[in-house]
């Protein structure tokens, strides 16, 4: 019972991180699996797969209400990678605690390194009273546009008028112009067409994360997310429900196969994922309220120490 309740404890606190910074909390769990709980590397990356469905559909479900994902996409990853993430499975079956570490050590570092990079990137937030200056200058802007969109909507009503007069040939030429702007201007996001070669990319992607999964226990977003916005064209917004839909199907398999092995600790994914899933629902509603630059900084370096504390836990045997 008190293994439960610490580990819903820190799954509320993993999930909060992950609602506020959109990341996966196979990251976190493993070395925390590993180091606090004191599990074998196996037990740590099996219990992560296993933790990692169900909050991952919990996910899914809010992207797909919010239509910022594109579920073909991640089935057709998610189905590639359950093909492979047993393999995995397997190979980190036969293969020695420090070998797997190492792997997840460097998944870790790189998760790390993406932190501080995107840290770095944003823009650093005004002091007190400069947001309030900012907040007046925003609010005068908004009062012309207001005073603009309203010029405009004269304009326009006079250009309409001016229309009417002409024949009605010109005016169906008009319509015309009208319906293709139109069309021309719906979202692109609807508009996502795969193709024979983007098939075969989604397969790769997800041969290629499916097979991560199994063997480290992450769920696969931080090769996965990269590839869907380089390979494939699919917008950073949606790159990453996207991801979730293919982990959900692709963690399946292996999660199964270590479920045959017995290296699941049951209860402790269990609790982790009762208190990930509404950690992750706060972090969502703090999004806003807390400086996300200084919280990435914080969080990579808390990454990078634990990629170094769990290399060093499996490594240090090796040379004493």
């Amino acid at each position: 019972m008190e293994t439960f309740i610490i580990a819903a404890i820190i799954g509320v606190i993993i999930g909060i991180f992950s609602g506020l910074l959109g990341i996966g909390g196979g990251t976190l769990m493993v070395p925390i699996f590993r180091l606090g709980f004191g599990m074998s590397a196996i037990s740590s990356t099996a219990t992560s797969l296993f933790t990692i469905i169900p909050t991952s559909l919990a996910g899914l479900i809010t992207h797909v209400k919010n239509k910022t994902c594109i579920p073909k996409v991640g089935v057709l990853c998610g189905l590639g990678g359950a093909c492979t993430s047993p393999l995995g499975v397997y190979l980190a079956s036969i293969s020695p605690s420090w070998a797997i570490m190492f792997a997840a050590a460097a998944i870790i570092g790189y998760s790390s390194y993406s932190m501080f990079r995107k840290a770095i990137r944003m823009p650093k937030i005004a002091p007190q009273g400069e947001s309030a200056v900012t907040g007046k200058d925003l609010e005068k802007e908004a009062e012309k546009a207001a005073r603009a969109a309203q010029a405009a909507q004269a304009q326009a009503a006079q250009a309409a008028q001016a229309a009417a007069v002409q024949d009605e040939g010109q005016t169906g030429t008009t319509k015309a112009a009208a319906n293709t702007t139109k069309t021309a201007s719906a979202p692109k996001e609807e508009t996502f067409k795969l193709s024979v070669k983007k098939v075969a990319l989604c397969l790769l992607i997800g041969l290629i994360a499916g097979l991560a999964s199994g063997y480290v226990g992450v769920g696969g977003g931080f090769i996965m997310v990269p590839l869907f916005i380089s390979l494939l064209g699919i917008m950073m917004r949606q790159a990453s429900g996207t991801s979730l839909v293919a982990v959900t199907i692709l963690a399946i398999p292996g999660v199964v196969e270590q479920g045959l092995l017995g290296h699941i600790d049951y209860i402790a994914g269990i609790a982790m994922a009762v208190g990930s899933i509404p950690g992750a629902v706060i972090g969502a509603s703090l999004i806003r309220k807390v400086p996300e630059r200084k919280l990435r900084f914080v969080f990579g370096a808390f990454l990078l120490i634990s990629a170094v504390v769990l290399l060093f836990n499996e490594l240090l045997p090796l040379f004493v």
